[in-house]
């Protein structure tokens, strides 16, 4: 039982990575739970100090997670158009044979989100949708760089209880 709780565990930390890029997947959260898992086998003793302080950090960046892009757009004059616009173009940009196309998908959705807003202001409407994407960018970049963390620290704990775990 405690080596299916460690391998959904740790599928959960990566689908949590790849949740960090893709909108749908909701990504540090997926990765917490994949470290709840770790300790909720018998052979890891429960640390709830780790516990705790790795929710408190899930739950405020799930929260900037929100802000962060809404921010990015504001700063260079964006609307709540280009945010959705930048959402639904990272999804179509997934989909996209394109190699980096939820990149692309981002920012041309942030921009055709902007010209709805606005058709007449394409400078403006550019402008925004660069906040947007940077905004975007910035909080992909954080929750990637925690969800990491989060399976450096998942491993970490896994090689120093590596002898319980597999008998």
């Amino acid at each position: 039982m405690d080596l299916i709780l460690l391998l959904i565990g740790f599928l959960c930390m990566l689908a949590g990575i790849a949740g960090s890029f893709l909108p749908a997947i909701p990504g540090l959260p997926l990765s917490w739970f994949g470290l709840v898992l770790l300790y909720a086998t018998n052979t890891v003793p429960t640390n709830y100090w780790i516990l705790g302080i790795t929710l408190i950090i899930t739950v405020i960046i799930s929260v900037l997670d929100y802000f962060i892009p809404a921010q990015g757009a504001k700063k260079f004059g964006g609307s709540s158009y280009g945010i959705w616009g930048t959402n639904i173009g990272l999804i179509i940009g997934l989909l996209s044979p394109l190699p980096f196309g939820f990149l692309t998908g981002a920012f041309v959705g942030a921009l055709i989100g902007e010209l709805v807003f606005d058709a007449t202001n394409h400078k403006r409407a550019l402008r925004a949708a660069t906040g947007s994407f940077i905004g975007f960018l910035a909080s992909t970049f954080i929750q990637f760089f925690v969800c990491c963390l989060f399976l450096g620290l998942f491993i970490s704990i896994v090689w120093q209880n590596k002898a319980g775990l597999f008998l």
